[in-house]
């Protein structure tokens, strides 16, 4: 048996996407929400972390939606290796609950974003372009509230004490990481900061080859993380 199944014909103008899930009416649900699109193409399916690794390689999708539970090898390692492979894939983590450590984890190892099981149509349609986009973080207030608890819960970093990356970064190239880190996309963060979109942009690129960053979900990681941006209140 092959291990990537219902591959299809590629169609280059089409956002090529891969689903990876160990459950195939989940893999079907999503298979028809997104082929009812006519800029979205489902180009095979895959149902653990090894499959996916040479579905990848084999299919070069330009978004994987990846479940986290799975035999073999899970979404978070499948994740982590996709990330550190010459492939220019997007991952999308997909979980049950959106304070789920595995979605932390799955944002550490490299995925652009993160999507409850059960959202709405609409939205994963948008999510993907989104992320193929690469110009926004995904849901960055359900985002922004896995990362504030997930930093909370870790020991609290210590005074005057920051990563040395951060002190190659401008001040407006600090500034544009905070805007990032808020969820805003280049023209969001164009007028909030009275710049050009083609401006932004080139902060971004310069941001994420100074912190060896990805994506700009990343920088998002990597501001908690680093104390960048500080938790709100616990009650957010």
């Amino acid at each position: 048996m092959s291990d990537v199944m219902g591959e299809n014909a590629v169609d280059e103008d089409a956002i090529k996407v891969l689903l990876v899930d160990d459950q195939p009416l989940l893999r079907m649900g999503f298979r028809l929400i997104l082929e009812g699109e006519t800029d979205l193409l489902v180009v095979g399916e895959a149902s653990n972390g090894v499959e996916a690794l040479a579905a990848v390689d084999r299919l070069t999708p330009d978004v994987v939606l990846m479940d986290v539970r799975m035999p073999l090898m899970d979404g978070i390692e499948a994740t982590g290796k996709i990330s550190a492979s010459p492939s220019e894939a997007r991952v999308i983590i997909l979980t049950t609950f959106d304070v789920d450590e595995y979605a932390f984890a799955g944002l550490q190892a490299g995925a652009s974003a993160f999507l409850l099981k059960d959202v709405a149509p609409a939205e994963l349609v948008q999510a993907v372009r989104l992320v193929a986009s690469g110009d926004a973080v995904v849901a960055p207030r359900v985002t922004q509230r896995l990362l504030e608890n997930f930093v909370r819960s870790r020991p609290p970093r210590p005074a005057h004490q920051s990563d040395p990356l951060l002190e190659d970064l401008t001040p407006r190239e600090l500034e544009v990481a905070q805007c990032i880190s808020q969820g805003l996309s280049n023209a969001e963060i164009a007028h909030k900061l009275f710049l050009s979109e083609a401006t932004v942009k080139t902060h971004v690129r310069r941001i994420l080859t100074k912190l060896h960053l990805r994506d700009r979900v990343q920088v998002v990681v990597y501001a908690y993380e680093t104390g960048l941006v500080i938790p709100s209140n616990p009650d957010y």
